[in-house]
């Protein structure tokens, strides 16, 4: 069954967000898109606005022209949606090639032909906590082409960061934002991380792979400036989300206010870490008051 959301929401008028009209995906993006084994992953906006970035590993291309995923745990990404429909999206293989661009979600469906074939899959059929329930679809608005993982810029950035961090390694006036968990993840060269940002056309926009690390407990030093594979960068002082993912598929997602630091450093003052872990994601930080079992019993 098919369900349009009701609400007065933005076109995907190319034209009148800034964008190339739609582009339909080519044969190897449809096929990397089919690909079981693949990070994918969609940019949306908040209540307030703001970037968040959420991992969709059944991430499909349904036609050249439509986008597809089937929902099995109920993360924030999924809820934003609804309300505003706009979003990035980026797949990443394990060739180290790259597609990206930008969607308007269309509908969501709670059974079919699409809903049965995600059932299907082994990594759907024998998941550890739930089927997919839900298939969403998306329309392209913008594709942006693929892209090379820039490997150079990672390893190259990755010694300017690990030079600059031991000048300013202190956790001194920081917040604790950051679990020495999540601090690990973020300084391993075994992580990636994606830069997330909401354009002026409203848009949000994802980044290639960039060089960025946890410089203490409360910021991210980054080396260069996040850009997206067809757009300009950020603005200084903008709200700026980094998702983090490893190969073993442990994440975390931080935000915060992005500066320049010169001109080739730049940081991110943390005011936000979210778990996009399965089975529970939620805000970690700031961390949110603790209710008693008895008020959830009431319903209060």
């Amino acid at each position: 069954m098919m369900n349009r959301s009701n609400k007065t929401v933005p076109t995907r008028n190319g034209d009148r967000d800034g964008l190339t009209p739609p582009l339909a995906l080519d044969q190897a993006a449809m096929a990397a898109f089919g690909v079981d084994a693949k990070i994918g992953l969609l940019a949306t906006r908040d209540p307030e606005g703001l970037p968040h970035v959420t991992l969709i590993t059944s991430l499909n291309a349904k036609d050249p022209t439509r986008l597809m995923f089937g929902q099995f745990c109920e993360g924030l990404g999924k809820s934003h949606l609804q309300s505003d429909p706009r979003a990035a999206f980026m797949i990443v293989n394990s060739r180290g090639r790259c597609w990206s661009g930008t969607a308007h979600w269309a509908e969501k469906a709670s059974g079919g032909a699409d809903l049965d074939a995600y059932n299907s899959k082994p990594m759907f059929r024998y998941n550890a906590y739930f089927g997919v329930h839900t298939v969403h679809y998306l329309d392209l608005v913008h594709y942006a082409g693929n892209h090379a993982l820039p490997r150079l810029r990672l390893a190259l950035g990755a010694g300017a960061l690990a030079a600059a961090r031991t000048l300013r390694v202190s956790d001194a006036g920081s917040v604790p934002a950051l679990s020495n968990w999540a601090q690990r993840l973020l300084r391993s060269p075994r992580t990636l991380k994606f830069a997330s940002w909401i354009a002026d056309n409203g848009y949000p926009r994802l980044s290639l792979p960039l060089p960025c690390t946890a410089a203490n407990s409360g910021r991210l030093l980054m080396s260069g400036t996040p850009a997206g594979a067809s757009s300009g960068p950020p603005r200084p002082g903008q709200q700026l989300s980094v998702f983090a993912i490893n190969l073993d598929m442990e994440s975390v997602l931080v935000r915060g206010t992005w500066r320049h630091r010169g001109r080739l450093l730049s940081d991110l003052e943390l005011d936000y870490v979210y778990n996009s872990m399965p089975p529970k994601q939620g805000q970690v930080y700031p961390r949110q008051p603790l209710r008693a079992i008895s008020s959830f019993i009431r319903g209060a």
